[in-house]
């Protein structure tokens, strides 16, 4: 190719590439990113706040003498379900029996001497109104007719009393339960005088059983203005449900009800006892089982749900980015609520007409231009049933996390 035909088509191609490369650099900003947006969904939803406690027996016994003497006999297996009344351990009742004897030996002694006195009595008051004896030998013979009278009550009273001691020979259970192991071996000496007496076993009942747990003063405060306000009857007026859930269910498959809330609460801590009572019926709850608790925490009230997804943190922030009218990317800092059929609650920072954007959120910096596309929230099938106390619909319940 000679010089001129090189100079031709280099003067052909380099127009040519100054105009690609000015269109490159003048075509404009790229398009706006697509993005998601729908309005929160608002629905009816009842509050529940969650607490950490343990099960603890509504009566526990500790079974000790009432009188001293050697264990004759232990009539329990240890561990067992043992019902009110039932017998479980005899003391050696000889002793006590004896002296029962001798306490009835000297009650018909005094009996007999009261009824000496009283013929006395009868004889002297003869010869008084026949003027054969003084008034004052009269009334010598009326005393000792009173302190007869007197001796008979006392030696009743020590028959009562030995009667009682041979009783308690035979030691049962106070309440329906399960036992413990027994402490003290056939043959041993239990007392009655060292301080406190002689441990023999202890009884706890099970059927049912209560749960308690602690509530921080942030929860009470919030309690006590719900019941002001009317919309939450405070636990200490009100049976409110509860729902328990042990450490290996995934659902709250125990039901209960509060029926106690502390006075004062705990200075140290700041926290505020409170207990529920849940039925047993087979006997698995036991005391010092740990278990999570939901408390009913408010009355019904709409809320505004959003996909969990689209809330973003910003250091200790939650932020939510919404489409505003000028289809801009406005970030709302929020306050969020719990999780509610698989959406967020949102309890501030968002209205029911904001844009939220519930998918592409990570393509846009606040302040970007994007392409809106309409969409729907929808939530999903209710996971936890409500308990039947509260003749809700299972979908307008929730919990309350981080509520201790």
């Amino acid at each position: 190719m000679s010089g001129a035909v090189r100079w031709a088509v280099g003067a052909l191609v380099f127009p040519l590439l100054v105009a690609g490369c000015g269109a490159k650099k003048d075509g404009g900003p790229p398009p706006a990113p697509q993005v998601l947006v729908a309005t929160p969904l608002a629905r009816q939803i009842i509050d529940w706040d969650e607490f950490v406690g343990r099960f603890e027996p509504i009566q526990q016994v500790e079974v000790r003498p009432r009188i001293s003497g050697y264990v004759q006999t232990v009539a329990f297996r240890d561990g067992e379900i043992v019902r009110k009344g039932q017998l479980l351990f005899v003391i050696d009742p000889g002793p006590y029996q004896a002296a029962l004897s001798q306490a009835r030996a000297e009650q018909k002694s005094a009996e007999a001497q009261a009824a000496n006195a009283q013929v006395e009595l009868q004889r002297s008051k003869t010869l008084l109104d026949q003027g054969f004896v003084s008034k004052s030998a009269y009334d010598a013979k009326l005393a000792q007719q009173r302190i007869a009278d007197a001796a008979v009550a006392g030696a009743k009273a020590a028959v009562e009393a030995r009667a009682l001691d041979v009783s308690y020979t035979r030691i049962t259970s106070p309440i329906a339960g399960r036992v413990s192991d027994h402490r003290v071996d056939v043959g041993n000496l239990v007392s009655v005088a060292a301080a406190p007496p002689t441990l023999l076993t202890t009884v706890v009942s099970l059927d049912p059983i209560h749960f308690a747990f602690t509530g921080s003063e942030q929860v009470y405060l919030k309690y006590q203005r719900a019941n002001q306000q009317g919309t939450r009857t405070s636990s200490r007026y009100a049976s409110n449900p509860v729902d328990i859930q042990l450490q290996d269910e995934t659902g709250y498959n125990w039901h209960g009800r509060m029926d106690f809330v502390d006075n004062a609460l705990d200075e140290g801590s700041g926290t505020i006892r409170g207990r529920a009572v849940v039925r047993n019926p087979d006997n698995l709850l036991t005391p010092g089982m740990y278990g999570r608790m939901r408390l009913l925490g408010s009355g019904a009230y709409t809320a505004l749900l959003i996909p969990d997804s689209s809330v973003s943190a910003d250091q200790s922030e939650k932020i939510v980015m919404v489409a505003g009218p000028d289809d801009k990317a406005t970030p709302h800092k929020v306050q969020l609520g719990p999780i509610v059929d698989g959406l967020r609650v949102v309890r501030a920072g968002l209205t029911a007409s904001d844009r939220v954007i519930i998918e592409g959120q990570g393509r846009v910096r606040p302040g970007d231009k994007v392409a809106p596309k309409v969409g729907r929230i929808v939530a999903a099938a209710p996971t936890a049933p409500q308990p039947s106390v509260l003749s809700q619909p299972a979908a307008q319940a929730t919990r309350a996390d981080g509520a201790q």
